[in-house]
């Protein structure tokens, strides 16, 4: 599918959709973030800026931490949240997708956050719907994950207070996962000093040398004095055949505290979650010292409240 990487602007340029980081200015990026740490000093009190929206949720893929954020952060906004059971939903009985999209539009839905397997489905339907309605990508395919990305430099620059001068690394099956393409064009938009990508060539885009990024085959030489490290889980799902024993990703790439030792002093350790210990992280270091795991799922709640109220606001 041919995914179009301007769709989710207006003609004066500013968000209607959020379905990828590409295209978004340095400025963008820092403007969601300024808004979000804005929800988290008033967590405890519920906003009114999605008061008499609707948000309609459209999950065709499993999720927890993704999906339940969101449904946190529409209530916090005061949105009406629909959740739709897509396993028992019409589109399992023939109906299309634009089918079912014109339907929830007749329902006066105001915003659809859209999680598929197939790459540029958010893009697809952002171009269908109605004017007035928006569409956030909650993951497509291979190809982007936003949120999961825009969150991560939320809790990178509550830790490190910056992004310049950092040196960044991202540990793991970059081929399959688009939370490593969207956190590669969030690294470069915000000038990080160095992105290293770790991993087995297998796990490895063709268009790597276009990335630019530095690639490593060893882990501890790729996370060699790195500020933060990013591990990233073996997406077997997305894999037509077995690329690699996972007891030998465990010896070569699974994250130890050893091994951690290569990295800058005060590191610290993400993930995006789910977490596969004993494959590509030891449990002594996913709830270690160094580890903002958590940190990443709260920090969830107030990016995606920044990014609803964005483009509700450019709604306007």
């Amino acid at each position: 599918m041919e995914i179009d990487k301007h769709i989710q602007f207006n003609s004066d340029g500013k968000l209607i959709h959020f379905l990828n980081i590409e295209g978004l200015s340095k400025d963008q990026i820092i403007e969601i973030l300024d808004i979000a740490e804005n929800f988290i000093e008033t967590s405890n009190k519920k906003n009114k800026n999605l008061e008499n929206k609707t948000v309609a949720s459209l999950f065709f893929e499993p999720s927890t931490r993704t999906k339940t954020t969101f449904e946190l952060a529409s209530k916090k906004l005061s949105a009406d949240f629909i959740n739709i059971d897509i396993a028992n939903s019409s589109t399992l009985k023939g109906e299309s997708i634009i089918d079912m999209i014109k339907t929830l539009e007749a329902m006066s839905c105001d915003m659809f956050v859209v999680r598929h397997s197939i790459s540029g489905t958010p893009h697809f339907i952002a171009k269908e719907v109605g004017k007035k309605i928006s569409v956030i990508n909650a993951g497509d395919g291979i190809h982007a994950h936003p949120t999961q990305a825009m969150l991560d430099m939320f809790t990178i620059r509550k830790y490190k207070n910056k992004f310049e001068g950092l040196s960044v690394a991202i540990v793991g099956d970059i081929l399959h996962s688009r939370v490593a393409k969207s956190l590669i064009t969030s690294l470069t938009t915000l000038n990080v000093k160095n992105i290293n990508v770790i991993g087995p060539k297998i796990l490895m885009p063709e268009n790597l040398d276009t990335l630019k990024v530095n690639y490593h085959e060893n882990l501890e030489i790729g996370i060699s004095k790195c500020d933060v490290v990013i591990m990233l889980r073996l997406q077997k799902e997305r894999m037509h055949e077995a690329l690699i024993s996972t007891d030998d990703y465990y010896q070569n790439y699974g994250l130890t505290k050893m091994k951690l030792q290569s990295a800058a002093k005060d590191v610290i350790v993400m993930h995006p979650g789910p977490i596969n210990r004993g494959i590509e992280i030891d449990s002594e270091v996913a709830d270690g010292k160094n580890s903002v795991i958590l940190d990443q799922v709260t920090s969830g709640i107030s990016i995606r409240m920044a990014i609803m109220t964005l483009i509700i606001k450019n709604r306007a």
